[in-house]
């Protein structure tokens, strides 16, 4: 008799895809999420849109503040679920020092780029990051064309 194998599912919740358009990410961390059940709940059939998310660090705390949680149909009804609400992230003190001086410098911001599984715990990828010019973003688009166009050519000339 041979033993199923667990299934492998994706250990990523939800990815802010936009991050990377709008802004060059300086430095990357991993913080931990307070949430209430219903939203560990709502967050495992993926019910989550990071699209306005960003961080606000505010009394040496950081609150993740713009994410978008919709409550499950099966949800209770003894609970005011609020899909937006500000949830506080979870992070050492050396990392909020560095997060602060971070954001305190011109045209640095702080923002979510993913929500992840790390064993049974939920983890926000926070990045620091600084805003694209128009120029910026126009340029990016050319490199992605312009590879894409090397995969066409590469993969007709073999």
């Amino acid at each position: 008799m041979t033993k199923k194998k667990p299934k492998v599912t994706s250990s990523t919740i939800a990815l802010n895809r936009k991050i990377k358009h709008d802004y060059f990410i300086e430095q990357k961390f991993e913080a931990g999420l307070a949430l209430l059940g219903w939203e560990v709940k709502s967050l495992r059939a993926g019910n989550v849109n990071l699209t306005d998310t960003y961080v606000h660090i505010k009394n040496g705390e950081a609150w993740l503040i713009g994410t978008n949680i919709a409550p499950l149909a099966t949800a209770s009804t003894h609970y005011v679920t609020d899909p937006t609400r500000t949830r506080k992230l979870l992070l050492n003190q050396r990392e909020l020092d560095t997060l602060e001086a971070g954001v305190n410098q011109k045209g640095f911001t702080c923002v979510c780029t993913a929500l992840y599984w790390k064993h049974h715990l939920i983890k926000c990828e926070i990045a620091l990051a600084k805003g694209k010019a128009h120029y910026d973003k126009r340029m990016d688009d050319k490199e992605r064309d312009w590879d894409r166009q090397k995969q066409r050519i590469m993969r007709h000339s073999a």
